[in-house]
């Protein structure tokens, strides 16, 4: 389902770039659905800064984000996408630069290539949709005026999706939403404001905007003799058990419309949203039901420790324990990864790993591409155990060379996902 989304845009220039990451992660948190980052400053340095705080942002959320910035080279265009940008946002005078749009959106797929242009430039531009065509711009990004008839008229028959860009009023955004040609709407009127609370009245002027909706009625569910249902809640990265506590139907529905976990507390008989107090919220991801329909399992982003202890699960007093191997891939990467994290930053006498740092990059990569011609020789081996033993070899390997470039699983993960999404 193609749902209407909601964008708010963050302005870097001069801005402290903790402070932006903070805005990003709760607007993330909140109910947005995608982000428009920018920062068209032409000096290089400023730019770079601007591309490593996109990099950061893109690890603190899970929702896409566009880039706008100064891109006068394919080089600086695939720099920008590679921050794990959704999309890039391209300015009317590149229009200029047919040849370098076109190899950007070449390279890239043109749902990644994004134009901003001006109200008024979009009304005198007979043949716009055309020629976003043929340099392949999969979207428009109109900096908004005033709703003007002729506007109005001719976004409606639109042939590339719009995005509508100004600090709008929520009048504004509830009238455009409802033209079927606008795909979404960036503006900073959701700063400080509850976007998920927006997108329920959005909801309720039947405008088709991505909010939490249950498949089952409360009265579905089975309740224990209180009325009330176990949930467990976990969180969504990790897995990581983090609580058990309970819901009423009040608490239940509060959690769907708000996106934060509410709970019901049977020791003060009061509803209780998680992180009132604390500022350790549990933003809701995906809420299951289990086979007998009388317990939850809630995934969340915890903001915080979901204990009153301090601790970040509940569950941290061992009772029982056996020794066993670790069996999740994932897991066991990055153990090691964090191992050899550690090596970099406490040395250990005699260590390889410290070796391969010592002597650096150049002895990293030799090492990389001697354990890739390994594994191409043992793949001719009908026996699986020397490929094996290879692929282990040439991961490890990889991990230094991951340690020493600043990236980590995570970096790579994300990359896989939306490539995966893409193709």
């Amino acid at each position: 389902m193609q749902y209407k989304r909601i964008i708010p845009f963050l302005n870097t220039e001069g801005e402290i770039g903790a402070n932006i990451t903070k805005l990003a992660s709760e607007y993330s948190d909140r109910g947005a659905d995608e982000l428009l980052l920018y920062n068209f400053s032409k000096d290089e340095n400023s730019g770079e800064e601007f591309l490593k705080l996109c990099k950061q942002i893109a690890r603190s959320i899970d929702i896409p984000f566009i880039i706008g910035s100064y891109i006068n080279d394919f080089e600086q265009a695939k720099k920008a996408l590679y921050t794990g940008a959704s999309g890039v946002l391209l300015p009317y005078s590149i229009f200029d630069k047919s040849k370098l749009v076109k190899d950007i959106s070449s390279r890239f797929g043109e749902s990644k290539i994004y134009l901003e242009i001006e109200q008024t430039d979009f009304m005198f531009k007979d043949n716009i949709y055309e020629q976003c065509k043929e340099l392949g711009i999969g979207t428009l990004l109109i900096n908004y005026i005033d709703d003007s008839e002729a506007f109005i008229d001719k976004i409606s028959k639109a042939k590339l999706p719009i995005i509508i860009k100004d600090n709008l009023k929520s009048n504004d955004i509830r009238y455009l939403l409802e033209i079927p040609n606008v795909v979404g709407i960036t503006t900073d009127f959701f700063i400080n404001k509850d976007i998920m609370k927006a997108k329920q009245a959005l909801k309720q002027e039947n405008i088709n905007v991505n909010v939490f909706e249950s498949k089952h009625s409360w009265s579905e569910l089975k309740q224990n003799y209180d009325g009330l249902i176990p949930v467990i809640t976990q969180d969504y990265k990790t897995g990581e058990v983090l609580m058990l506590a309970y819901m009423n139907e009040e608490a239940y529905n509060r959690t769907i419309t708000d996106g934060r976990m509410t709970y019901f507390s049977r020791s003060r008989n009061e509803l209780w949203l998680k992180g009132e107090s604390s500022g350790n919220y549990q933003y809701v991801k995906e809420i299951f039901l289990d086979c007998d329909n009388d317990t939850l399992l809630a995934k969340v982003i915890p903001a915080g420790p979901a204990c009153h202890t301090g601790n970040k699960s509940c569950f941290y007093t061992s009772l029982i324990e056996k020794e066993f191997k670790k069996t999740n891939s994932y897991h066991i990467l990055e153990d090691v990864y964090n191992v050899i994290m550690d090596r970099k930053k406490n040395p250990k006498e005699g260590s390889y790993t410290n070796y391969l740092f010592d002597k650096g990059i150049d002895k990293i990569l030799k090492k990389c591409g001697e354990e890739a011609a390994e594994i191409i020789i043992a793949a001719k081996n009908p026996e699986t155990g020397e490929l094996r033993y290879e692929m282990a070899d040439f991961l490890y390997h990889l991990m230094v060379l991951m340690v020493q470039s600043g990236l980590d699983w995570e970096d790579i993960t994300t990359e896989l996902l939306d490539r995966d999404m893409r193709e």
